[in-house]
């Protein structure tokens, strides 16, 4: 097949330069093992150059980089529209007659010296935080402009964190440390980071600390980095500051996972039930983090409404606890024997398993399965463990009746018994776990097939 022509090579060229880096990386993949002399060997060598010219880019652009992201406008936090971060770059290489971009580039073929790589990385966005303030030069007033649209001041915030990228560029080297062993001499580093970022601009503080939290996986964790910076403040002192938004904004999020915990719905799947305990498991990190970083006082204020997170987190978890316990009882049936002088309830052998309450069950069992590690420090591992007892007595006294019904040839279905015992199997597992459903399955095995077969 011959080759693209260079027409629709550019047209390429001109939506691969469009596209996310997702698309990009998704898209590089996908032409791996495309051969060079193939119809598409050269769109593989275009993205592959496109890949590179990203990379370099991230590089010299890293401390904004993770902030250019949809449409820059989140309320919430210090974010630019997406397509900033290629309009700065076009800019950079425009006006770049000191040839920093080539040192950069270069560095790991000439074995240069890092901290002249750091220097050239540093010119650069400098260079670029002056060709936004003058908007002069076509890309750079484009991004500008783009700003200004998602955000009042938009502009002027993304020059101002371009001219304070050197000095986050050295504490996002830092961060690890900082974050994993916080206080002594780490602490000392974040300080005089800090200190280093308002000596340039009186007002960066705020945005240093937001340019720090766009660089980890877990934003919210920068409060570990403010509080070492302040010393542990009390709540007061924190949410009469500048900082006080990274306090409320973490209580927000913690109020909005709460709320989709308690919305968790039976139906929704086990992936759904998995999701909202792995939720639960990130709020109290959140709880535990926010009581670490700050002084608080219980009887008001962020004290008083952690507390209540706290609380409110225990509550909603038990309560899908008890829809867990009644939902695999409803899965698993009983009803009154024939027999009037046996009191204990028999299994429900006549019908076939209604599929949507096992699936039910599962669901909510799965969200109690990935609550194993969490309970114990949210609160909530003396009601996990019940729940567990319960229904593990239960599971285990269904499964011995329908084992001796079929025995005793008692079923007048044996398929609808066998169904049971699986679906029984696979409850007691995400009750129990181990190899609790394997046992159930083998002991079905054996009396469904006593002659071994």
């Amino acid at each position: 097949m011959a080759a693209l022509s260079e027409r629709k090579i550019a047209i390429v060229r001109t939506l691969v330069e469009s596209a996310p880096d997702k698309v990009v990386g998704s898209l590089r993949q996908a032409l791996a093992e495309t051969s060079d002399e193939s119809a598409l060997g050269g769109v593989k060598r275009l993205v592959e150059v496109e890949v590179y010219e990203r990379n370099l880019r991230n590089t010299v652009l890293q401390p904004i980089a993770p902030m250019c992201v949809g449409a820059g406008d989140d309320p919430h936090k210090l974010t630019f529209p997406s397509r900033v971060l290629s309009l700065v770059w076009r800019g950079v290489r425009a006006m770049d007659d000191a040839e920093d971009i080539t040192v950069v580039r270069d560095a790991a073929e000439h074995d240069t010296p890092a901290h002249v790589v750091t220097a050239a990385e540093d010119r650069l966005t400098v260079l670029a935080a002056a060709g936004v303030r003058a908007r002069e030069q076509k890309d750079f007033r484009a991004a500008a402009e783009i700003c200004d649209q998602a955000r009042p001041g938009g502009a002027d915030q993304l020059a101002a964190c371009l001219e304070i990228a050197p000095i986050v560029r050295r504490a996002t080297q830092k961060l690890p440390e900082w974050l994993a062993h916080p206080g002594g001499e780490t602490a000392a580093g974040a300080r005089v980071a800090y200190r280093d970022a308002v000596t340039a601009d009186d007002d960066a503080g705020p945005r240093f600390f937001e340019m720090l939290s766009a660089q980890m996986a877990h934003p919210w964790m920068v409060l570990r980095v403010i509080s070492a910076v302040m010393d542990k403040p009390t709540e007061r002192y924190l949410g009469d500051s500048e900082m006080a938004g990274f306090g409320e904004g973490l209580l927000a999020d913690i109020d909005a996972a709460l709320a989709t915990i308690a919305g968790l719905k039976a139906d929704a799947g086990p992936q759904a039930g998995r999701s909202a305990a792995k939720l639960a498991e990130l709020v109290v990190q959140q709880i535990m983090e926010i009581e670490t970083c700050v002084d608080l006082q219980r009887e008001h204020g962020w004290g008083h409404r952690v507390h209540k997170q706290r609380a409110s987190l225990a509550g909603v978890v038990e309560g899908r606890l008890r829809e867990a316990e009644k939902a695999t009882m409803d899965a698993l049936p009983v009803q009154p024997p024939r027999n009037p002088r046996i009191r204990r309830q028999v299994p429900r052998l006549g019908v076939a398993p209604d599929r949507r309450l096992v699936d039910r069950a599962v669901t909510l069992l799965s969200f109690s399965d990935e609550l194993r590690s969490t309970a114990n420090y949210g609160g909530f591992s003396s009601a996990r463990n019940k729940m567990v007892e319960r229904l593990g007595e239960y599971v285990d006294h269904y499964v011995d009746e329908v084992l001796d019904l079929i025995r005793t040839d008692e079923v007048e279905d044996v398929g609808i018994a066998s169904a049971y015992l699986e679906h029984a199997a696979l409850l007691d597992q995400l009750i129990c776990g181990g190899k609790a459903g394997e046992l159930i399955r083998r002991r079905a095995h054996a009396a469904l097939h006593p002659d071994g077969s």
